[in-house]
């Protein structure tokens, strides 16, 4: 019995793909809503990489993360992560025209 817990053990991180995100997703996310970036807004991954991404909505915007775990990361400076995003969007803006 001793020995089937390491065993055990592997097989469970296997599927949980060692908790990485670096596996691709099976399926890809497409951005249709006219979000600014492709990329986390703390991260810098795809969005789309670890799963779909985490929505979140700050103060009235739609803002991005490629997982949930991100929130703690963008709570710490709003202020910089916002500005980040409006910048996204005046870029995206200008090339439309």
């Amino acid at each position: 019995m001793k020995g089937l817990f390491p065993i055990l053990g592997a097989f469970v991180l296997t599927l949980a793909g060692c908790g990485s995100g670096s596996s691709p997703s099976s399926k890809s996310y497409v951005n249709t809503d006219g979000y600014p970036l492709e990329t986390c807004l703390v991260t810098g991954e795809k969005l789309g990489s670890m799963g779909d991404p985490f929505v979140f909505k700050y103060q009235g915007k739609t803002v991005k993360f490629c997982c949930s775990s991100c929130i703690k990361e963008f709570n710490t400076d709003t202020a910089k992560f916002m500005n980040m995003l409006d910048e996204a969007q005046k870029k995206k803006d200008a090339s439309a025209k």
